[in-house]
């Protein structure tokens, strides 16, 4: 194993942080759109809203899974740098890689995010097609 510089792990901060920025901007449209629906679900109890509730909750479990992992895939980057600095370059190698596996599991989280965020737009898309 080559041995880890206070370079390495720099590498995935600006990358981490612009996810953790995409995740946050994601979870405010989410709030927006939970008032929207409460306003409108307490109008009308349609099946499409119910089903948009639905579909809204799992994609807030998934973004706030998504930014947990991130969040914690930056800090061990940060952890890495500081056993970097002290000198536990073994440890250091453990950590990162802990942080790159945290770092997919994120990704892969908003993979499957984005595939329900699709789902929810064939909710809306059926029903305009029903009502024609």
């Amino acid at each position: 194993m080559e041995k880890l510089t206070l370079i390495t792990p720099t590498f995935l901060f600006s990358a981490i942080s612009l996810i953790l920025l995409a995740y946050t901007n994601r979870f405010l449209s989410y709030a927006q759109l939970v008032r929207t629906l409460k306003d409108r679900y307490m109008e009308d109890h349609s099946a499409l809203t119910h089903a948009q509730i639905v579909n809204l909750r799992k994609r807030l479990h998934l973004t706030r899974s998504m930014q947990l992992f991130g969040v914690g895939s930056l800090l061990l980057c940060v952890a890495t740098m500081f056993l970097i600095y002290i000198g536990l370059q073994i440890i250091s190698a453990y950590v990162f890689g802990i942080a790159l596996i945290f770092l997919i599991i994120s990704l892969s989280l908003s993979v499957w995010e984005i595939q329900i965020s699709a789902k929810s737009l064939e909710i809306y898309l059926s029903d305009m097609e029903n009502k024609k």
